[in-house]
């Protein structure tokens, strides 16, 4: 049980890093430019300038991730 909670993990970060890498770009291809470099800074900003951008689904994503992400790693530190 502990691998597949283990395997869980890994994709959700692999997901949320994917999420955050595509808003990088959207951010990067938007003016202004500035906000992809203040988003690799802080990473909260990325999904809620996107937000902001009408990129409503890949934030979902985002904060899913990160969801299924924290549960995990909560879980498994038990």
């Amino acid at each position: 049980m502990t691998q597949v909670i283990a395997a869980v993990v890994a994709l959700a970060l692999l997901a949320f890093l994917g999420a955050h890498a595509t808003l990088l770009a959207f951010l990067f291809s938007r003016a202004p430019r500035y906000r992809g470099l203040v988003a690799l800074a802080v990473p909260p900003l990325a999904p809620y300038w996107a937000w902001r951008g009408d990129l409503r689904a890949r934030v979902y994503v985002w904060l899913g991730s990160l969801a299924v992400y924290a549960a995990g790693v909560a879980i498994l530190a038990r």
